[in-house]
């Protein structure tokens, strides 16, 4: 795919490019312990949120692209281009990606997770045509080992302390999807 805008709709979210006016909504989540306590990185003030932004705009019109960190926004709320998370398929080794994502603590429990996972899974085994996509999870965040597990994933093993947070550091579970379980799973 050459550089171009990325614009997905879910079930319940879009999923589109970052702007510099999404810096509210970035803050919210990466500024938010409560959601960043399940990251691989500690929560940020709100000068590291801009910086993460601009870093994240600056690396969208690379060529080639080697990541899509996409804004996700919930479709028919009132504020329905207010970002309430993100998701991040940095793109790795042959046709491999791995999957990151993040939802806003205030809006948890939706299924914007889920759909989210769905929606760029979309365009992971189709434009992008990747042949595995993985994740790896805290071993504590039971919401996110549901929603990989939800949409497919498959548990492969744990990655011992694979990332230091919080003071600490921490193991992951690493799952992943296969291209044929993919399209298995949709057809």
């Amino acid at each position: 795919m050459a550089n171009q805008r990325i614009d997905l709709v879910g079930t319940r979210v879009g999923l589109r490019e970052f702007t510099r006016d999404d810096l509210d909504g970035v803050y919210r989540i990466v500024g938010d312990e409560r959601v960043t306590s399940h990251l691989a990185f500690d929560a940020r003030t709100r000068d590291e949120a801009g910086s993460m932004l601009d870093e994240i705009m600056e690396r969208a019109r690379a060529e080639p692209r080697s990541e899509y960190h996409l804004a996700v926004t919930a479709k028919g709320e009132s504020t329905s281009d207010e970002v309430v998370g993100f998701v991040r398929l940095g793109l790795t080794g042959v046709r491999a990606a791995k999957l990151g994502y993040a939802v806003a603590a205030d809006h948890h429990g939706r299924g914007y997770a889920t759909d989210t996972v769905r929606t760029v899974l979309g365009l992971a085994f189709g434009p992008l045509q990747r042949h595995r996509v993985s994740a790896a999870v805290g071993p504590d965040n039971a919401a996110s080992r549901a929603v990989v597990q939800r949409t497919g994933f498959t548990r492969e093993g744990v990655l011992r302390d694979h990332v230091f947070t919080n003071g600490a550091w921490r193991d992951s579970v690493l799952y992943s999807l296969l291209v044929d379980e993919w399209n298995a799973r949709r057809g």
